[in-house]
């Protein structure tokens, strides 16, 4: 894991710099408007590496709240790293936290590629994750509350808006043992649409 680099700036573009690290040019992605040091000073970068089949990308951020959200965008569903990368490039990282956190719809369908369906689930799934400071690894919470997860996501599948699925979760006690399927039925009921008999 490469968590930061440190070293002149080669090259730089809207988007993109090559750092000096050791005598190798690393590439770096960077949010479109990130104010970078001129060729030949230095610049220190928190880095995010994304290892693919076919690439290793390492997407920078001078700011290390910049980055934690980064990484926290990216265990929402439908959310990749150029999609995570173009949201702080379009909104200021403290914006966006508070819109995800307030749940303004609005400031997230600015974003390029993100419309309401994308942006909903980015609420749903985010909202009470933001502003802790901490992002804690897609495992982590899943296993954390996985049956509530699960109902989350199957209601924002069949349509459900942030808002309705956050108000019918607040009204459910999941009990202990109790599966998504099963708290799933219950959440439908509460949201009045009656669970289809297998």
């Amino acid at each position: 894991m490469i968590a930061s680099v440190r070293g002149p700036v080669l090259e730089r573009g809207d988007g993109s710099v090559v750092v000096d690290v050791g005598g190798l040019g690393h590439l770096v992605h960077v949010p479109a408007g990130t104010v970078l040091p001129a060729p030949g000073r230095e610049v220190t970068l928190h880095t995010s590496l994304q290892v693919r089949e076919d690439s290793l990308t390492l997407y920078g951020f001078t700011d290390r709240g910049a980055l934690r959200l980064f990484e926290l965008l990216l265990t929402a569903s439908g959310v990749g790293p150029r999609l995570a990368l173009a949201a702080l490039g379009t909104v200021p990282a403290a914006t966006l936290e508070a819109a995800i956190a307030d749940g303004d719809v609005a400031v997230l369908t600015s974003v390029p590629g993100i419309g309401k369906r994308v942006a909903d689930r980015i609420v749903l799934e985010l909202q009470e994750r933001v502003g802790t400071g901490v992002v804690p690894a897609p495992a982590a919470a899943a296993a954390g509350d996985e049956a509530t997860a699960t109902v989350r996501e199957a209601l924002a599948g069949f349509g459900f808006t942030a808002t309705e699925v956050r108000e019918a979760l607040a009204q459910l006690d999941p009990e202990p043992g109790e599966d998504g399927g099963a708290l799933l039925g219950r959440a439908l009921r509460v949201l009045g649409r009656p669970e289809r008999s297998a």
